[in-house]
């Protein structure tokens, strides 16, 4: 739990563990790392393969990395950063954060604050709560089609369901099991989450769509891709 230290100065907080699937983004994973330090104490990235120094970097930056030595998908990696994150009885929640930079501190410690508050297993972050973030028409379009899919599938009722910020208590994270890859794992984990029947609720955050993030998946195309990958999986 987060404590303030000296002059009131927050310290980070202990309890509450950051898995990072990592991989080739050795050119902003340092300010990410570095960002989230302030606020969390144990921030694991999970090297899924790259081939441009991400480890080392994320290393340097002050994370702990754990490796797969060839690409497995970002389903594996969440899926290992949990597993990892388990064998430590400190943990208590768990904050799933992406690597590009598109994802915001703050909300993830809002989140964290929301679920000890409202004693709830897991918030889901969402851009559609509110209008500060803006994907552009099309994108929109295909992100609220993916959700309605989602909710179909799993029972839920989510306004957004492709967003990587989540934060999942110690016993709903025990039974996430993630056998997909791709951005069929993000339906996969909602439906596993949803099914332990544990308290749940949404969090309004922020999206940073920056050039770097929209070329590294953000676009258009990766949102046709999430269709697919719900359709064909």
């Amino acid at each position: 739990m987060s404590t303030e230290g000296p002059a009131g100065v927050p310290t980070p907080d202990q309890g509450a563990w950051v898995v990072i699937p990592l991989y080739n983004e050795a050119s902003v994973i340092t300010d990410v790392v570095t960002g989230l330090r302030a606020s969390f104490r144990h921030i694991v990235c999970v090297d899924d393969g790259s081939t441009d120094g991400s480890a080392a970097a994320a290393r340097a930056a002050g994370a702990t990395v754990v490796a797969h030595p060839v690409n497995l998908g970002q389903g594996a990696a969440l899926q290992t950063g949990i597993e990892y994150v388990l064998e430590h009885r400190s943990a208590e929640y768990i904050v799933t954060f992406d690597a590009d930079g598109q994802h915001r501190v703050e909300d993830a410690v809002g989140m964290v604050r929301t679920a000890r508050r409202d004693d709830l297993a897991i918030v889901f972050g969402s851009r559609f709560l509110d209008d500060r973030t803006r994907p552009g028409w099309m994108k929109h379009v295909i992100l609220k089609t993916a959700v309605w899919v989602t909710n179909q599938t799993t029972g839920l009722r989510l306004t957004d369901a492709h967003n990587g910020l989540r934060v999942i208590r110690r016993d709903a994270a025990g039974y996430v099991r993630l056998k997909q890859d791709r951005m069929a794992h993000a339906t996969e984990i909602v439906l596993q989450l949803g099914n332990t029947g544990l308290p749940w609720a949404e969090y309004p955050v922020e999206l940073l769509y920056t050039d770097y993030s929209k070329a590294k998946g953000q676009s258009v195309l990766n949102s046709v891709n999430i269709l697919v990958d719900l359709v064909v999986r």
